[in-house]
């Protein structure tokens, strides 16, 4: 797996096994499956169900694209070794909660978090005064929903591109848009500044100093998430990727 994207200069935070302390045990491990989105809208519903066939397990990144594409707020709960997790994804807000702090979710090992269940987010969404805060215990819940994509993306479950992507497209970063909130450093800042200069297909990317295939199918997925990816099959680079 990659190494996180994260800035090393960062706040010191428990080590999983502290942070998971006092977490309810989850239910015996993928018991759920398709069941447990029954209560999802349909729309949501087929959208998860793309990725729960022959027996592959739905992924946390997946969710969170699914509520992005649909702004929808979703409750995800999470397996995460013997331990279970809640996620709430508040895309309107680009807001994550958590009783584990976000800070702390994402030094975990990303790809070995299960999604057990997911339904409608019991929570409300939080307005810009909840997080004034006035209750530092609660405002830490909640997190970046483009940090946690980012990092999901590169260092989750998932190294296939998202089927909204094509991998026979030519992609780059429109002009104007800026990757906020994301400390990057090393090759991935120069595939972003080279991104935005020039298109470039799958193929080209995974060439690029510091990627592979795996990686530039992990680096657009990204970048997807982040709502900076514009893709096209009519450059004269599409259709020299992989299939």
């Amino acid at each position: 797996m990659f190494e996180s994207t994260l800035s090393v200069g960062g706040p010191t935070t428990p080590r999983p096994s502290t942070s998971l302390r006092g977490l309810p045990r989850s239910t015996p491990a993928r018991a759920h499956g398709p069941s447990g989105f029954s209560s999802l809208p349909p729309s949501v519903l087929d959208d998860l169900r793309r990725f729960d066939r022959d027996g592959i397990q739905t992924e946390l990144l997946e969710v969170i694209a699914a509520s992005l594409r649909h702004h929808r707020n979703l409750l995800v709960l999470l397996e995460y070794g013997k331990r279970s997790l809640p996620l709430t994804i508040f895309p309107a807000q680009r807001l994550v909660h958590c009783p584990l702090p976000p800070v702390q979710l994402l030094t975990l090992r990303l790809h070995e978090l299960f999604v057990l269940g997911v339904e409608p987010a019991l929570l409300e969404a939080p307005q810009e005064h909840d997080l004034s805060w006035h209750n530092p215990e609660d405002a830490e819940r909640f997190g970046s929903l483009d940090l946690l994509a980012w990092e999901l993306a590169m260092r989750g479950a998932r190294s296939a591109l998202l089927p909204e992507i094509s991998p026979l497209a030519a992609f780059r970063i429109p002009p104007g848009v800026s990757v906020q909130g994301l400390d990057l450093h090393g090759n991935l800042a120069g595939a972003l500044h080279r991104l935005k200069r020039q298109a470039s297909n799958l193929r080209d990317i995974a060439g690029w100093s510091g990627f592979d295939r795996e990686r530039a199918t992990r680096f657009l997925n990204a970048l997807y998430l982040q709502s900076a990816l514009m893709a096209t099959r009519t450059h004269p680079l599409a259709g020299d990727g992989w299939a």
